[in-house]
């Protein structure tokens, strides 16, 4: 198993370089309130020179295909071949508040996105008609972008079933998060019935985990929380994929206490409601050898890379540069480094 780094915009190129020093095989570039995953990668591109960056991930409704995949063969060609193109659908609030994009339909909009970013990709012109997406006429989809030749690897955010099945049906990788290591070994299940094949291959499995190092898991816990409850107070909360793992879990109880002190605007009594058993499934909290024993039973479940979330800590710049160096001597420990 492999470890890489989920950044914050801030102190970027200090967390890239302090992960390629400390041999992470790469970098992502969250999209979301803060920051766009390009502007930050573009960044890294000029400051690291072995280090593989990903978009994690690039918001689909966010951007038409062909703005996807010239923005992917850029950042491409810049980083050297380093670039690897993590995309997801997002969800129902996001995609309609944001983008004005509906959300009907989000599997097959993600199986003609793919096609035709990698058909630009490849260098050819492209002309599509679909169901979602009306590409070429006149002037057609063609990327004239120098970049070094081979597939441009692809791998996609996804949650449910269906969606996972897609993901090792049409991509070289999948990207979880805030997952247990008994999810990811279903998530690998579905990727597996995608692929038709029990041999993965060089798919890659990357769940990010929130991630904090403390004396004890409450310490660490407790530098999640206000992560925890940004995330779970987006949007609908019967279509939040993270209030949704909270009840599949077993904490309905819990999450309805979290819901009722958010809804009323007391987001740190909404962060003391969650239970420290729901963190501690979801992230990577406590001292370096308990972290190294969650990272056995991640690559035991599948994981050929494991995402470390410094951006989830409550913390500045050298924090979470402790962060990077504690989650590099925890892989160590764990015996698992590939």
């Amino acid at each position: 198993m492999r470890l890489a780094v989920n950044l914050v915009h801030q102190g970027a190129g200090e967390l890239a370089r302090a992960a390629e020093q400390s041999g992470y095989a790469a970098v992502l570039a969250p999209e979301g309130y803060r920051s766009d995953a390009a502007s930050v990668l573009g960044l890294v591109a000029g400051v690291t020179r072995r280090i593989s960056l990903i978009s994690g991930v690039m918001q689909i409704p966010g951007r038409p295909p062909a703005m996807a995949a010239l923005t992917a063969a850029t950042l491409d060609s810049l980083s050297g071949g380093r670039f690897r193109l993590g995309l997801g659908v997002s969800n129902p609030d996001v995609s309609a508040g944001w983008y004005g994009v509906p959300f009907a339909h989000p599997l097959e909009r993600t199986r003609e996105y793919v096609d035709i970013v990698r058909r630009a990709l490849d260098g050819e012109p492209v002309t599509h008609r679909g169901d979602h997406f009306d590409i070429g006429g006149p002037a057609p989809l063609h990327l004239l972008t120098e970049r070094r030749s081979g597939r441009l690897p692809v791998l996609l955010a996804a949650v449910g079933p269906l969606n996972l099945r897609l993901a090792g049906e049409i991509a070289d990788g999948w990207l979880g998060v805030f997952t247990s290591p008994e999810t990811v070994t279903e998530a690998v299940a579905q990727i597996r019935k995608g692929r038709g094949t029990d041999d993965l291959g060089d798919f890659e499995v990357l769940p990010s985990l929130p991630t904090a190092v403390a004396d004890t898991p409450l310490e660490a816990a407790d530098l999640l929380r206000g992560q925890y409850v940004y995330l779970m107070g987006i949007g609908d909360p019967d279509r939040n994929f993270y209030c949704s793992m909270a009840r599949s879990m077993g904490y309905e109880a819990e999450l309805a206490t979290f819901l009722d002190r958010f809804g009323a605007g007391d987001r740190p009594g909404a962060g003391a409601a969650l239970p420290l058993g729901f963190i501690d499934r979801t992230a990577l909290i406590g001292p370096v050898d308990r972290i190294a024993d969650r990272m056995r039973a991640y690559a035991d479940a599948g994981v050929t890379t494991l995402g470390v979330m410094v951006s989830a800590a409550a913390t500045g710049l050298e924090g979470r540069l402790a962060i990077v160096d504690a989650a590099a001597r925890a892989l160590e420990r764990s015996g698992t480094a590939d």
